[in-house]
């Protein structure tokens, strides 16, 4: 036989530990052994090895009794599983388990006598797994017609004697093996995994990955060209699916990667693993044993030779953050040689280091479990240094979780770690500590362990998906957030696909009610399934532990559709947790200075973004014009606007005739004004715009710095509720006609405008005044037409012609393009590219 062309597979305890998946596997063996020579390695069944550790543990106690059920439970699963599948030798299957775990039960009974589990012993109670595996599966594949014979790890695998962990003699192993596959002949070899044994014959076991890895050691000593190890996944997927919804397999790394993904702790793989099919150039595959015609994901030594190919993205977690920093430092500190010394020597695992470049502080990840071992041991190291206050006294931040981005790309492209950071900082996530290798094959950074879910999936949709993916949560379903949900529900693919951009309503709340689904809302039929809901407490403060749920989505942003004037708290709580907050609400704009710019300084500490365009003149963009202005230097010297498009919709309406109460009521049908026209008519909401425009400018006015003269002085019948108002508006039709009568007769148009004047501040005159104009034909404001706003600015460069924004400015569809507008104004930044 050939020894260049075998192959190795290796079956992990999921794929035998039922009789479906074993019968998969038996076809699976049976289907390839006929293709060229094969070896397989195999583990123990299920949860044999946890059941053969809690009977070790069980006898130690002296508990004989407590372990031999263990072990009646581990030959009740291999029976099951032989008697399935082959049911005519199932008595003759059973005597064989009963045969092998009878040394088992003798050794459980001295260590119950003894109390005392040594690690060799521990070693020999664990070997019993893998050993009643490979057994029964060679049996099993002989039944099945497959010429497969049991073969013992140990006498193939030489180690030393560190139980547990023993370490390989890779050329004695290789001799042995080379010996062995002349002697295998055309028979199938089935070896246990996990097990060897040191060169006196007595049992070691490998650690961690013991069976992936005594299948690379077979494969070297056999000299095969590929390794194949058959799991319950799809193979390595670009981050962990329990994590990322959108995860999905890798199809082709290079020997680099691999080495570096199980550097970083992703269980598929471990460097032990790794390093003999890279030192022999043997290919990895990893399989799914129930869906075998999936390719899975191969590592070899050429990888994928896409220039888009994924990113993985690895964590590892239950971490703690060590750091040291010295007070003084001098060339004989050598304070990173040390530290690693220290923990060496205390056998704490570091999963990361990272120095700063003058060698004054460093940062040490360990496992949680071992942080004040390594604290102490450190400690002792430094203690001199400690006493004599060189030293800070040691910082320890705990739980954290490593994040890794790992990709042979990284090398050769430029901004990988300015995305991966920039990402993180876009959704405040704080990094408390980074690491790239040399190789810069991967980039390694430390976060909370509250902000893992949220950095994985913020990191995999930048460096992985086509599109950026957007959680919303919409705070009402009115004019506004219902013209924002239709306008959703048709533009969603078209945004997908032409901009790159997954928008997914992931929340909807009106005053009573609430939706929230993290997996994302069917937009049809949405205000159907919110009527349904019971009705809850009302107001935002009942909202507030919906946030920590949508804090943890791709691309949080709350937008918030309503008028509540009680929603700045809200606000806050969602500074506070990494959540953008886009708004047509003007109300938390126009709150007292101090609470305004307390707001703002929280989105800015925050790093999240609050756009609030629409505030002004509903898809106008004023506020962004006049924060241009100002950022470049201009000096605004005044601002002349109509604010409002349902007030500017009624002037057109009087100037053609129409009575003011039929004008007011044909506003309110189309969506113009609030739902309670009086927040229109009394000015009041002119009145917010135009301080939120004076606000813009520094200026630290608040509402009673307006003076106000109202489009309509409300009548004194006009009642409490909306219709009652509009009744009551007839009264006023007869003054109104005869005001637009004397317009006309003086050539000008009624206008309902703002004024801004920052030069009259400190003088007696006030800064901002809302009221009734009569406009002469020619200006701006004279032939706005249906619902149009504009704005006007005279600045210091557009003093002969100020620079005029003007558009519709009114309508729940208007306004609701404009917060669509500004949620990918949020999307657009985040993505970068």
């Amino acid at each position: 036989m050939s020894s260049n062309s075998f192959r190795v597979m290796k079956f992990g305890g999921s794929s035998v530990g039922s009789p479906r998946r074993l019968r998969q596997v038996i076809e699976l063996i049976g289907k390839h052994s006929r293709t060229g020579p094969l070896a397989v390695v195999v583990s123990a069944m299920g949860d044999t090895t946890d059941w053969l550790l809690e009977a070790a543990d069980l006898a130690t106690r002296g508990e004989l009794e407590g372990s031999l059920t263990v072990v009646a439970r581990i030959a009740h699963l291999a029976k099951t599983n032989a008697a399935a599948l082959h049911p005519a030798q199932s008595t003759t299957l059973a005597a064989r388990v009963d045969q092998l775990l009878a040394p088992l039960q003798q050794l459980l009974q001295g260590i119950s006598l003894t109390r005392e589990c040594s690690p060799a012993s521990k070693d020999k109670v664990l070997a019993f797994g893998e050993v009643i595996s490979a057994t029964l599966l060679a049996e099993l594949l002989k039944a099945a017609g497959t010429d497969a014979h049991f073969r013992d790890a140990r006498l193939l695998l030489v180690t030393d004697d560190t139980f547990g962990t023993a370490r390989v003699d890779v050329s004695r192993t290789r001799e042995r093996l080379q010996v062995a596959i002349t002697e295998w002949g055309a028979s199938l070899p089935i070896i246990p995994g996990f097990i060897a044994a040191t060169l006196d014959g007595r049992t070691t076991t490998l650690g961690r990955n013991g069976s992936d890895y005594t299948a690379a050691l077979v494969a070297q000593g056999v000299g095969a060209s590929e390794v194949t190890v058959w799991t319950d996944v799809l193979g390595l997927h670009t981050a962990d699916p329990d994590l990322v919804s959108d995860a999905y397999p890798v199809a082709h790394l290079t020997h680099g990667e691999g080495l570096e993904l199980a550097a970083v702790g992703v269980r598929m793989l471990h460097p032990r693993t790794m390093i003999p099919l890279i030192e022999a150039g043997i290919s990895l595959r990893i399989r799914n044993t129930m869906h075998p015609d999936h390719p899975g994901t191969l590592i070899d030594a050429i990888g994928s030779r896409d220039g888009q190919r994924p990113t993985c993205i690895a964590t590892r977690e239950d971490l703690a953050l060590l750091g040291i920093e010295v007070r003084k430092l001098s060339d004989q500190f050598q304070l990173g040689e040390r530290a690693l010394a220290a923990l060496r020597a205390a056998r704490v695992t570091v999963w990361m280091t990272a120095q700063s470049a003058n060698g004054q502080s460093i940062a040490l990840v360990v496992p949680r479990p071992d942080a004040p071992r390594a604290r102490n041991a450190l400690e002792t190291e430094l203690a001199q240094e400690l006493a004599r206050r060189e030293v800070e006294p040691l910082g320890v931040r705990e739980p954290v979780t490593l994040v890794t981005l790992v990709a042979e790309a990284m090398g050769h492209g430029v901004n990988v770690a300015g995305r991966f950071f920039s990402a993180l900082g876009a959704v405040g996530v704080g990094v408390r500590a980074s690491a790239q290798g040399a190789s810069s094959r991967s980039i390694s950074c430390v976060v909370d362990a509250e902000d893992t879910a949220i950095a994985v999936r913020t990191t995999h949709a930048a460096f992985n998906l086509a599109h950026q993916q957007v959680s919303l949560f919409v705070l009402g379903k009115g004019t506004v957030g219902g013209q924002l949900l239709a306008q959703l529900r048709t533009q969603q693919e078209q945004l997908r696909q032409r901009h790159g951009i997954a928008l997914r309503v992931v929340g909807i709340a009106d005053s009573r009610r609430t939706l929230f689904d993290s997996t994302g809302l069917a937009l049809d039929g949405i205000e159907e399934q919110l009527a349904r809901v019971v009705r809850g407490e009302p107001g935002t403060r009942a909202l507030a532990p919906l946030l920590d749920e949508l804090r943890r989505l791709p691309v949080p942003i709350l937008v918030d559709c309503t008028a509540d004037g009680d929603v700045a708290s809200l606000y806050t709580e969602a500074f506070r947790r990494g959540i953008h907050v886009v708004a047509a609400n003007k109300k938390p704009l126009a709150l007292p200075w101090n609470e305004r710019e307390a707001l703002l300084a929280e989105a800015r500490h925050h790093h999240v973004a609050y756009h609030y365009e629409t505030t002004v003149a509903s898809s106008l963009p004023v506020i962004d014009t006049l924060a241009n202005l100002v950022r470049t230097g201009d000096t605004v010297r005044l601002i002349t606007a109509s604010l409002s498009g349902s007030v500017g919709f009624i002037c057109n309406e009087l100037t053609s005739g129409v009575p003011l109460s039929t004008a007011v009521r044909t506003a309110r049908e189309r969506g113009f004004t609030e739902s309670d026209p009086r927040e229109d008519l009394s000015g009041a909401d002119v009145a917010r715009k135009a301080l939120i425009l004076a606000r813009e400018l520094g200026l630290s006015l608040s509402l009673a710095d307006v003076a106000l003269e109202p489009f309509v002085p409300e009548p004194s019948d006009a009642g409490d509720s909306p219709e009652s108002y509009l009744r009551s508006l007839r009264a006023l039709d007869a003054e109104y006609t005869q005001k637009v009568e004397r317009c006309k007769q003086s050539g000008t148009v009624l206008r309902y405008l703002a004024r801004i004047d920052p030069t009259r501040l400190g003088t007696d005159a006030p800064v901002i005044r809302v009221g009734l104009t009569a406009v002469e034909a020619g200006q701006p404001a004279a032939d706005l037409r249906g619902s149009e706003s504009f704005v006007s600015f005279t600045t210091t460069r557009h003093s002969e012609f100020p620079l005029t924004v003007r558009g519709a400015g009114a309508g729940g569809a208007v306004t609701a393009s404009g917060v669509l507008a500004d949620i990918l104004r949020v999307s657009q930044t985040l993505r970068g590219r």
